[in-house]
């Protein structure tokens, strides 16, 4: 793994802190209705894209994740404001405006979404590192899931089959402690969720996840361990939402102590807490980096909301081929 220098922090600290700043700019949109449908907010657990990604070889390792999916693909380098005009349902979108929130895709960037069923992006996750091995490409797929989806049957059932055939592939659950509403104490007989993966035979542990560079420690072990053919790891890495599960979650599960424990252990916090500590970037420049991000922000949106709606023709001829179903022409006129 390359080196995590000084550089590396503050490059981490830009990204996370623009991050925040993007997820918190789509609640203020949600709440104007500009954003409609779900929104699942990332707000807390910026250091796993972080760690994540530093860790992979992006020009062939792959993403798959679930529905809380706005800021995986930027973190692999697709332009974000394709991703606002997505989640405002733009044509200039990552999925021309037809996926919105929870169905992000980048083909380019190799992130294969953002899936809205719970678990459904598992034995997906397998199936993309079953064609890299069968091809001999050399890549990982990294399979990231909440941990309401570990008790999922299909987690199970893909488990068996990555270990079988040893598949380059790392599942990873972001633990954020709660399934919706539910406590992973209240749902689950094994709480540290990493068991679940040892009792396949497979590597498996938990990892800081308030912490970019324990993440990509422990991230680059597993990827090297699935490029080289050794097979299936799983990760558990704990971190945690300050927001509710979606933008309808009253979060009456959970106390405000909680929460604000939590605060104080906040990923961005400390690292910009580290960089000053270290003397590696003075306040005033860290200052610039957080009011550039802001600005990015605001571009961003604007991008969004000067772009166009996908047309009706449109919306059918990205799910449709005029060649193979000629009966449009009576249903839509073209």
């Amino acid at each position: 793994m390359k080196e995590i220098t000084p550089k590396t922090y503050i490059k981490w600290f830009k990204d996370m802190f623009f991050w925040r700043k993007f997820e918190d700019k789509c609640r203020s949109l949600y709440l104007k209705q500009k954003i409609r449908g779900f929104l699942h907010l990332y707000n807390g657990q910026e250091a796993v894209p972080a760690g994540l990604t530093y860790a992979m070889d992006l020009s062939k390792d792959k993403i798959i994740t679930a529905y809380r999916c706005h800021i995986f693909p930027i973190s692999m380098g697709v332009d974000p404001k394709k991703v606002m005009a997505e989640l405002l349902g733009k044509k200039t979108g990552t999925s021309h405006g037809i996926g919105g929130s929870m169905h992000i895709f980048s083909r380019k960037y190799r992130f294969y979404g953002g899936h809205g069923i719970v678990g459904g992006q598992i034995p997906l996750g397998a199936g993309i590192a079953f064609a890299d091995k069968y091809f001999n490409r050399k890549a990982v797929t990294l399979t990231i899931m909440g941990d309401g989806a570990v008790r999922q049957g299909s987690l199970h059932e893909t488990f068996n089959m990555a270990m079988i055939w040893k598949l380059p592939v790392v599942f990873i659950c972001e633990n954020n402690k709660y399934a919706m509403g539910t406590s992973v104490k209240r749902s689950s007989s094994i709480e540290e969720i990493y068991k679940v993966g040892k009792s396949y035979g497979m590597t498996s542990h938990s990892v800081d996840g308030m912490d970019p560079d324990k993440i990509a420690i422990s991230a680059y072990s597993a990827i090297e361990r699935a490029r080289k053919g050794k097979g299936a790891t799983f990760l558990d890495i704990k971190t945690y939402r300050y927001r509710g599960h979606s933008m309808s979650d009253s979060e009456l599960y959970r106390s405000k102590e909680e929460v604000n424990f939590y605060k104080k252990k906040d990923p961005i916090l400390k690292l910009k807490e580290k960089i000053i500590h270290n003397k590696w970037e003075i306040i005033e420049n860290l200052n610039t980096i957080e009011n550039e991000a802001k600005k990015k922000v605001e571009s961003c949106v604007e991008f969004a909301e000067k772009s166009d709606l996908p047309s009706l023709e449109e919306m059918y001829n990205l799910v449709y081929h005029e060649k193979n179903y000629p009966f449009l022409d009576k249903v839509l006129p073209l």
